[in-house]
């Protein structure tokens, strides 16, 4: 799989985390303080709860519902509950738009 367009970058807020579904595969992408564009999984490890939905702080996601925070550069948890890391995929920008490749996640050493 190729990567994908997966939303304009003008169409992010920043600090606040948009629900992006590429071939199933539901992420977070967020536009952090510092102006780096993250896009991890959207799905709490804890709960199965959307993280998009949450609250974005610095360079962390947390969960609305029971406090789990995710780091956006490695998808650890950086709290309980969760214990599980999320998937943190590679974003590149070209022209404006955000491409992601769905398939393709970062290796992070846990």
């Amino acid at each position: 799989m190729a990567r994908q367009k997966a939303i304009a970058l003008s169409d992010l807020v920043q600090d606040q985390a948009t629900r992006v579904v590429l071939d199933g595969v539901p992420m977070a992408v967020v536009l952090d303080g510092e102006g780096n564009v993250h896009a991890i999984g959207d799905i709490c490890t804890h709960g199965e709860i959307s993280l998009s939905e949450g609250f974005v702080d610095g360079d962390t996601l947390e969960c609305w519902a029971h406090g789990s925070a995710f780091s956006l550069c490695t998808g650890k948890p950086l709290n309980l509950p969760a214990y599980e890391p999320v998937p943190v995929y590679v974003v590149e920008i070209e022209d404006g738009d955000i491409f992601i490749d769905p398939t393709v996640t970062k290796e992070i050493e846990l």
